[in-house]
Parts: structure tokens; sequence; C-alpha cells
């Protein structure tokens, strides 16, 4: 699948003539405003057939990038007063003529709006269609599209940025200067094996070598901060652990802001999983509230703690919440020995009454950082979105030095370039024959157009673009 620039019509994957498509670029429910976006050869005429002006007449919108003031009629009755915005192609972000049609946000008012867009000629676009549009006419590659979707579900600032970095094109333009090198290399090799008495292959295994290593440099790069990119739009996934009565639920309740876990002095309360999404120190966090890890002969408490352990294994962190009025013990012993392979943050609980344990023996016990806090009095919170911030991202996020990668697509294609071009170093090492070193380049040359959309089937753009929103 190549994409193409400037093109008044495109086609479909399979081929077929794409027509003038229609959606609600806002959520369907009552708002200030609300917003309906046409895109195709046709999106002109048939706003034009619902807009006049407030004398009644036709309304011009063939200016490109203007906004006017008029009226939408369903023949001769009119139904709402609206701006209209119109982007003429190929300067629009479909790459096609797009109207937008800005109307008071009453929900029976936009259906309606919207309804007659679709009597006049246009069609219900599919999820994501706008945004593929512009990916097929060449306006984003596919990497700039998938930024698209984790913008708009950004839970946080720093989310928030690293989206927006990628939707400007900072991994596209990073992809596209190791192609660039990629290109020339093996450019240069085909010329000199087709015309080898005037072009010298002398020094080029060095500079191909060159071009191998900083190649690599940048695709592991980009591999090592994929976790940190998916933590940013995903969320970090925390599993709260401890023994039964330390607090577990206590300190989910405070995160949180409301009561979402029951909380009583009775150990093993808290029988299943309890989860919900926070935002902490601007950083999002996929909280578990588990049961409290015990050996127990209560058939359901036991199910509890099992799931517990489970989640102990699949969590990026594990806050560990040790109560301050107790001695560390056996069980305490005990879940500390699960968490070893794990970032782990000790919580000692309960420190806002006498103590029986301290900060400083938690420390010695654990060898892993520890946070005094009270779940009751909010204390301590701040330092643990502090704490939280330094394991993962080394204290501070940089959006302008550093491009966090979100998609697994991407992680694939960027591990098999990786593998090709380990084989190109591993042939020069070996001083193999160019023509060898050729098909692996190309090979890194392929998988890497894959993370901009060049060569993908048509079942993957379509998965990808169904996870978007009607009107995106």
């Amino acid at each position: 699948l190549q994409s193409g620039k400037n093109m008044s019509k495109i086609k479909g994957l399979g081929g077929e003539t794409v027509d003038t498509i229609s959606a609600l670029a806002t959520a369907l429910v009552e708002s200030g405003i609300g917003i309906i976006r046409l895109s195709g050869e046709e999106a002109l005429p048939i706003a034009e057939k619902i807009l006049r002006t407030k004398g009644g007449k036709p309304l011009n919108i063939r200016e490109s990038h203007r906004i006017r003031y008029g009226f939408v009629y369903d023949e001769d009755e009119a139904v709402d007063e609206v701006l209209v915005s119109t982007f003429l192609a190929p300067k629009s972000y479909t790459g096609e003529d797009v109207v937008e049609i800005n109307c008071h946000g009453g929900v029976l008012l936009m259906q309606k709006i919207f309804t007659l867009t679709l009597k006049h000629g246009a069609r219900a676009a599919e999820p994501g269609e706008f945004t593929k549009r512009a990916f097929l006419n060449g306006r984003i590659d596919l990497s700039q599209a998938e930024a698209v979707a984790d913008l708009i579900a950004s839970k946080t600032e720093a989310g928030i940025q690293s989206s927006l970095a990628l939707v400007q094109g900072a991994l596209g333009e990073k992809i596209k200067e190791c192609r660039s090198l990629i290109l020339e290399d093996t450019a240069f090799i085909e010329a000199a094996l087709d015309d080898p008495e005037h072009i010298s292959l002398d020094g080029f295994s060095e500079k191909c070598n060159q071009h191998t290593e900083y190649i690599l440099q940048e695709i592991e790069k980009l591999l090592r901060f994929r976790e940190e990119g998916r933590m940013l739009t995903e969320g970090i996934h925390t599993a709260i652990i401890g023994k039964p009565n330390a607090g577990k639920s206590s300190l989910l309740n405070a995160l949180v802001g409301v009561e979402k876990a029951i909380v009583t002095d009775i150990p093993g309360t808290t029988r299943d999983t309890v989860e919900e999404n926070i935002r902490l120190d601007g950083l999002s966090l996929h909280l578990m509230d588990t049961a409290g890890i015990r050996n127990t002969q209560d058939i359901v408490e036991g199910i509890g703690v099992e799931k517990a352990k489970k989640s102990i294994e699949h969590a990026d962190l594990l806050l560990f919440v040790v109560d301050a009025l107790k001695e560390f013990e056996k069980e305490d012993e005990e879940i500390l020995s699960l968490v070893q392979e794990k970032k782990t943050i000790v919580l000692l609980n309960k420190t806002d009454r006498e103590t029986v344990l301290t900060k400083k023996e938690l420390e010695e016990k654990t060898g892993l950082p520890v946070i005094a806090i009270s779940a009751k009095e909010w204390t301590g919170i701040k330092e643990l979105g502090e704490k939280i911030r330094e394991l993962f991202f080394s204290g501070s996020l940089s959006f302008s030095s550093e491009i966090f990668i979100h998609s697994e697509r991407q992680r694939v294609d960027l591990e098999e370039a990786k593998r090709a071009l380990l084989e190109v170093r591993n042939g020069l090492s070996l001083s193999l024959s160019e023509d060898f070193l050729s098909i692996d380049l190309m090979g890194a040359y392929s998988a890497l157009g894959r993370i901009l959309g060049e060569e993908v089937s048509e079942d993957l753009v379509n998965e990808i673009f169904a996870k978007f929103c009607m009107g995106k």
C-alpha cells in the first residue's frame, strides 16, 4: 500500500471510488456546540444545499480557511444558526475538501443536521475514516495516524506531550533519516556491481559500518523507551499488596478520592481485586487493590489471595503496604520474597499514630525505598508520586529529546529492522560480498518502511483505523 499526495479522488484499499463522508466530530451529548464534518469531492455542494445567509440567500463557503456565519435549512425551514469552516484540498486534514458545520450542541439538533448531510448525498463515515483518508492521501504517515488515536486517549499531560510529538512527525522523521542512510548504501552497492570499472567499493565497508551502528543505536533508543511510551498512554499498572488489615483499601480510597473499596477492622475484608484509574503527580496509574496475602483456610479468601499473587506478576509497580503499628512479621517476609524482581515501593502506613515499626528499620529489612504515609490523613502521597516518577522516568520526562513509541506494531517492525542490521554488521565483520549485505539492508529498509505505512496489508490498515472514534 503506497500513499499518494494531492489526489482529487482516492481509491479505497479494494480499488473502489471513495465518496463524500459525514460524521459528528463531537460527542453526541448535550453541550455548548457540536460539529458536523464532511470530507470529499462533494463536501462543498452538499453543504451548500443546506446553508443560507440570514436573509435566506445561498451561503458562499468556497474560500478556504475561512469561517462564515449562516443558517442551516431543511427545505424552507430554518433549523439552526451556525458557523461554517471550509478547508479546500489539498490543504485540509484529509487532503480533500472539508467542511465543518459548528452548530448548537443539542443532541436532536446535531442529529438533524447530520441527517440532512446524508439526505443530500453524503455517506456516514466509518470509525477513523477521516484520518484514514489523510493517510491514503499522503497528508500523514501511519505512525502519525496511530499517534492521533493516542492523543485523543491520553489521560495525562505527559501522554499528551508524547503523542503530540508523534502527531507532528517526530518518529517519521527519525525513520526517514535511517532509511535514507540504508538507501544510500544499497544504491552504492547496486551501482558498483553494475559498473565495477568506474565505481570502486574501496572504503565502503567502513562507511556502511558507521551507518549501521548509528541506525542500530537509534533503534535501540526507540525500543528502550517503548515501555515508557506504553505507560504514558495506558498508565502504570500498579498493584497494592500487603497482609490483611495493613491499610491497602484505605490507600486506594485515598488515592481515588472516594470510598471505592470497603474498609473495616476485620482482616480479609477485601476478597477480590478492585481496580481504578487515577492521576498522581501528572502520571496515570491503573490501580489494583488486592486481597491481603496470607495463608487461609477460607476458600473464597484463598481465591482472592491467588489473584493478588497473579497481580504481582503482571504489575509494572508494586505498592507494598506495611502496618506501622505491628512488627515486620512472617507474612510480611513472605510477601517480600514475591516482589524481588519488580519495581516496588514500601509504604509504611498508619504513621499518624504511635508506631512500633520505623522507616529506618523497614529500609534495613527490605532493602527497598520506604515512604512513611497515612492513608487516613493523606500524608506522604506527594512523596509517593515523586518516587514513582523517579523509578520510571529518571525523575523527569523530556519530550524534546526522546521519542516514546506507543504501538506494539511499531515495536515488532523495529525489532525486525534491528535483526536485519545485526546481520549486516556480522556480514561486514566477515567481509562478505556486498550483494549479500544489500539483501539484509533492504530487509531493514522494508521493516522501517512499514512503520510509516509502506507495504502494509489492507487488514492491518482497517484494524488500526477501526479503533478510532467515528468523527476522527
